[in-house]
């Protein structure tokens, strides 16, 4: 495909899509934005993730976990509330639409973390759970002041954090400090956050740098070969490229960006763009769904296209939809 063709093929979509993609990769109107992202409510994946929330404010049953859920079933069930709820953030739900804060006015009434039976708001115990429960409350308007404090008091001396951090780990671990980070920024931008939060999720961010986003400090080893394919949904697992994703949009708060150590993952990303101009779909996390948004494995993928085209543009500093860019060209390196 031409960029021309990529992008009539990522707007021929979910309105999902096509709100992010107007608003990311072209210069679409903020009106035109606007109107295609109130679609989400009202058609498509949005839509139907909303009307299968239950009456009791859970979506299949249950917080974190679907109720019945024995441990049985291959991977992990991505079906319960907390998962739908971070789907619904994905697709771009407008949160002060009528049917997102009906809905989330459900979740704060009835959902209780199994962890505790603490109110979802409230967060539970784990960091990489809180940081998912702080960037739901934050964009949905939610007070979550307590899981930022929580959040600040568990970061680890190398900046990062780690769900195995009360079982004894003093490293921290990829995957906790995304989810964190990404909480941290969701409520900076709705809140401003604190000095305190601000610098935290900078540490944090430096935790990643350092390590290029990929590499072990100590030997400069690739920490984990999944790491170099694309998933989506993302769930609670790392990649490249929902690293770069998050730094892209912290930079959209921030000077002095891109940071050059950024280099290597976008490479891994301008390599993996195919010979027709999409990405390809990689690494879907077993488990139980509400509905499949893509084709498969190995298929051309809207969401990593999207994702993918989004970072290339804010790192090179143009349309990224005409083809491959020489390493050398791109900003920062």
């Amino acid at each position: 495909m031409t960029g021309h063709r990529v992008l009539d093929w990522l707007l021929d979509s979910d309105p999902s899509v096509r709100w992010q993609v107007l608003r990311d990769l072209t210069d679409a109107p903020a009106e035109e934005v606007r109107a295609e992202r109130a679609r989400v409510a009202a058609e498509g994946w949005g839509a139907r993730l909303l009307a299968l929330q239950g009456d009791d404010g859970q979506w299949d049953g249950g917080t974190f976990f679907p109720v019945p859920y024995d441990g049985s079933e291959t991977g992990q069930p991505w079906t319960a509330t907390t998962y739908t709820l971070v789907l619904l953030r994905d697709l771009g739900l407008d949160p002060d639409s009528e049917e997102a804060r009906r809905a989330v006015a459900k979740v704060r009434r009835n959902s209780r973390w199994e962890e505790g039976g603490q109110r979802f708001f409230e967060g539970e115990v784990e960091p990489c759970i809180n940081g998912k429960a702080l960037a739901l409350g934050a964009y949905f308007g939610e007070n979550v002041d307590g899981i930022v404090r929580r959040l600040l008091g568990e970061q680890l001396a190398d900046g990062g954090w780690n769900c195995e951090a009360e079982r004894g780990s003093v490293r921290s671990s990829f995957a906790t400090t995304i989810n964190v980070l990404e909480g941290l920024l969701e409520h900076e931008r709705a809140t401003g956050g604190t000095p305190e939060s601000v610098a935290a999720r900078r540490r944090g961010e430096e935790y990643l740098l350092e390590r290029t986003l990929l590499r072990r400090k100590s030997t400069g080893e690739l920490v984990d070969p999944d790491w170099l394919r694309f998933s989506y949904p993302t769930r609670w697992f790392y990649d490249a490229l929902r690293g770069l994703d998050y730094f892209r949009e912290a930079c959209l708060r921030n000077a002095g960006c891109p940071d050059a150590r950024l280099a290597e993952a976008v490479d891994l990303v301008r390599s993996k763009r195919q010979p027709d101009g999409t990405w390809l779909l990689e690494n879907t996390h077993p488990g139980r769904v509400h509905f499949a948004m893509e084709e498969g494995d190995g298929r051309p993928s809207r969401w990593n296209t999207l994702r993918a085209l989004r970072v290339l543009r804010w790192y090179d500093g143009g349309p990224g939809l005409s083809g491959p860019t020489p390493p050398a060209a791109a900003a920062g390196v």
